[in-house]
């Protein structure tokens, strides 16, 4: 470790601006927009060319807005545009064709647009302050407008949307990178990106189950925003920064110890100079030359620089709520008029007026609701357990829009697991499809 420091000390380290670790990012460069090109391709390494079996290769081109947070993460958003394009011109892997009854697509990609977190990594070490290439990891999610042009086998190219329309779908990029810094305002940047997409239409043949997905592989430039002098933050090492900055700190401390003992020196006496050091005009126990709020009031409690501790706040009183007779009575004629549309959690209209009357209970009273939302066996368990959490949900929101405190009511719930009469009769699964309400 000895030598270490030393070799960290040397006259051959670059000299920097002196900047805090712990004062953010005010001191380096964090803002930056990029361009890029490169190819586009309806293929990924996790699942191959789609529904056709010869991928080709288009031009497509890409700009962002980064925004560097940390060292080593950062939120950037993307814009992509291109073409996408691939036939059935390759044998199966059994070496039999394709049974397909489309020979080809072209798909223009008007745009993609998302927003990733990009994470550096491999930026720590312990020999230089400033790297000049990093590598980074980036996911994210956003929407992609395209439209594809399918042919059939013998056939002439059509539209796969009537008209030409968009098709607009979720996407997730997921990719790596690596750049290079060329100056402090310009970096060089190679990557490669997986764009998965929210259905099977990108190639203009929906052939479930699979998905589509492409990819971009690119080459670019980044430009980045900053006053003068200050240094790109992705680039710092915060390792090596943290240690300059602890021997810039002890260097102060030295210094000031000097100064110190030079003025010590130079009094007519040792005990004046001490007399000046610990005298203490506030009495508050921390030296006028230590204290950082001189005049504090006498009596108040300080720390080791002399400014008044916070006082703690007076334990609040919990009064206790009691439930009522008539506060359960009106509970119980809102469950009882409380209706959905069919197969939905919108609340009927006609329910709103007894809803009223239990939102003006949790205003003033300050009771706390549980909401359990409960359905009969009809139609499958999952959508059940969906439906009832909605329908809780639908009357929480309604409450809360009534001036209720959300966090005192609870949403639950429970599908078909909890009937409170038989499912084999119309009348029981009515019965069971209900909100129950809880006051406390």
């Amino acid at each position: 470790m000895p030598l270490a420091v030393k070799a960290q000390t040397t006259a051959t380290r670059t000299p920097f601006k002196a900047v805090s670790l712990f004062d953010g990012t005010a001191d380096y460069r964090t803002f930056s927009i990029g361009v890029n090109g490169g190819a586009l391709a309806p293929v990924s390494p996790t699942g191959g060319s789609n529904d056709f079996t010869k991928w080709k290769a288009d031009f497509g081109y890409g700009a962002y807005v980064k925004w560097q947070i940390l060292h080593s993460l950062a939120l950037r958003a993307d814009y992509l545009g291109g073409k996408l394009s691939a036939n059935n011109d390759n044998n199966l892997g059994n070496g039999s064709r394709p049974q397909s009854p489309y020979s080809e697509f072209e798909t223009k990609l008007k745009y993609t647009a998302s927003l990733s977190a990009v994470a550096t990594v491999l930026n720590i070490n312990w020999l230089h302050r400033e790297n000049f290439v990093g590598l980074y990891l980036s996911a994210g999610a956003g929407l992609a407008g395209y439209s594809p042009r399918i042919t059939p086998v013998g056939g002439a190219a059509q539209d796969y949307k009537t008209g030409g329309g968009n098709i607009n779908e979720l996407v997730i990029p997921v990719g790596a990178g690596v750049k290079f810094k060329l100056t402090d305002l310009l970096n060089l940047d190679l990557g490669y990106t997986t764009y998965f997409t929210d259905g099977d239409n990108l190639d203009g043949y929906n052939k479930p189950p699979q998905k589509d997905k492409f990819s971009y592989g690119y080459a670019g430039l980044e430009f980045v925003f900053g006053a003068p002098g200050k240094k790109q933050l992705q680039f710092t090492n915060p390792a090596v920064v943290l240690y300059d900055e602890l021997q810039a700190q002890k260097m102060a401390n030295d210094q000031m110890q000097a100064r110190l003992n030079n003025a010590l020196a130079s009094n007519d006496s040792l005990a004046a100079s001490v007399a000046r050091l610990t005298a203490d005009e506030d009495g508050d126990g921390v030296s006028n030359f230590f204290d950082k709020c001189p005049g504090t009031p006498a009596g108040a409690k300080v720390d080791g620089s002399g400014c008044p501790l916070p006082v703690p706040e007076p334990p609040k009183v919990i009064e206790k709520v009691t439930v009522t007779e008539e506060d359960n009575r009106i509970v119980r004629e809102a469950v009882k008029n409380l209706e959905f549309a069919t197969g939905k959690s919108d609340i009927k209209p006609h329910s709103y007026e007894t809803l009223n009357r239990v939102a003006d209970l949790l205003v003033k009273r300050g009771f706390s609701l549980k909401l359990a939302g409960h359905t009969d066996n009809v139609g499958r368990p999952d959508k059940n357990m969906i439906l009832s959490k909605e329908r809780a949900e639908s009357v929480k929101a309604y409450l809360v829009a009534r001036g209720a405190n959300p966090s005192r009511i609870e949403a639950t719930g429970y599908g078909q697991t909890q009937p409170i009469a038989s499912n084999k009769t119309a009348q029981g699964r009515q019965t069971n499809r209900r909100v129950e309400f809880t006051i406390y």
